[in-house]
């Protein structure tokens, strides 16, 4: 398309969505590269966010931006090229989340650094969305989100429980230590097991570089905080098993997860390809028809405005230690993480995306007290 062409549809299409380029509002972008009308609506969520890396344009708050364009329902009416569509049809070919491929994730994000996260995140190094109805701080809101997991799932002493995806430790710690709980976490980053392990040295806690599908035992809760959005939708089901093998018939099971409007097979072109490799974001319907005949859903929670909450305090963290990060990792890193944490901080405004927290149980078991006061 002839940058003047694509110039044109591109204004109009900003138009809409009540924003102006090159306007002097939070959410209005400076385009400093006339290819980048071309560039966005030939390759879409993919083309806008390389534009960014690349410096072609800029916004002083992308998450407004991003916010407006969602609600405006932009990203329908920009036609995919080929390199999108591609993406599509392979997701729904092949399983990207097989086992051989699970660790991708891990090594490409969750390995980058443990510096980085020690910067962005909470004290307790939750990577996960903080619960934030009586918080006023990140910290808070890690605390009251993990304190929330184990009243809903009637966390006692001397429980067993499973952790499948258990990140740096900060479930698995807490609940040892608040609960009394024993707690085997698995992982796909070396790191985070590495550095979890040493944060829950003296605790009854063992974490292992594992995958979710490879854990055996019986346990009195399985949990995963943050894992379903790494399982793809043709593991779902196989998810469903694996915890429905691992649990207790009297047990309690229990999911927190990002989630999507409506069932999709393929994710973010951008973030799949930056941030989340074969990631993606089960729906309602996909995960309901998971769980047929083998749990009864209990309760599901939905807070998503709270996710933007915690991905702007981790955009205020990494920002403000950038100085201590910089020479490591560079003005193109930074760019992109930047555009990833407002980008999704602006999804969750634009309510695009949820956050779920469900509980399940097996059949036939009494009904457990999880609907907790809030």
């Amino acid at each position: 398309m002839a940058i003047k062409e694509a110039k044109k549809v591109f204004l109009q299409l900003m138009d809409s969505a009540g924003i102006t380029v090159n306007g002097d509002r939070p959410f209005d972008i400076q385009v400093h590269n006339e290819n980048f009308y071309a560039r966005v609506l030939d390759e879409g969520s993919l083309g806008l966010g390389e534009s960014y890396m690349d410096r072609w344009w800029d916004c002083q708050a992308v998450d407004q931006f991003i916010d407006k364009v969602l609600r405006a329902n932009l990203e329908e009416k920009i036609k995919r090229n080929w390199q999108i569509m591609w993406n599509l049809l392979k997701s729904n070919i092949f399983n990207l989340q097989k086992v051989s491929r699970a660790f991708h994730v891990g090594k490409q994000h969750y390995d980058i650094g443990n510096d980085l996260y020690r910067e962005m995140l909470d004290k307790r190094m939750a990577y996960t969305c903080g619960y934030w109805e009586n918080a006023s701080n990140l910290d808070d809101a890690q605390t009251a989100k993990l304190d929330l997991v184990c009243r809903k799932i009637d966390l006692r002493a001397k429980m067993t429980v499973l952790d499948l995806g258990c990140g740096f430790g900060s479930f698995a710690k807490y609940a040892a230590e608040k609960y009394g709980a024993i707690v085997k976490g698995v992982t796909v980053s070396g790191r985070q097991a590495e550095l979890g392990m040493k944060m829950c040295n003296g605790l009854p806690v063992e974490i292992e570089l594992k995958d979710y599908r490879n854990v055996n035992g019986k346990f009195d809760r399985v949990i995963s905080i943050g894992i379903m959005e790494h399982v793809g939708y043709k593991n779902y089901r196989t998810y469903m098993e694996k915890v429905n093998q691992t649990l207790k018939d009297d047990g309690i099971a229990f999911i927190h997860t990002i989630g999507g409007n409506y069932s999709k097979t393929a994710a973010d072109p951008w973030i799949n390809k930056y941030i989340f490799p074969n990631g993606m974001l089960p729906s309602i319907a996909q995960i309901g028809k998971a769980m047929e005949r083998l749990f009864v859903m209990e309760d599901w929670h939905n807070f998503g405005p709270d996710y933007d909450k915690t991905l702007m305090a981790w955009h205020d963290n990494f920002k403000k230690g950038w100085r201590k990060l910089s020479s490591k990792y560079g003005d193109r890193f930074y760019r992109m993480f930047i555009f990833y944490l407002l980008g999704c901080a602006g999804a969750f405004r634009s309510r695009s995306i949820q956050l779920w927290q469900i509980v399940m149980t097996k059949p036939g078991r009494k009904q457990p007290k999880c609907r907790v006061s809030l």
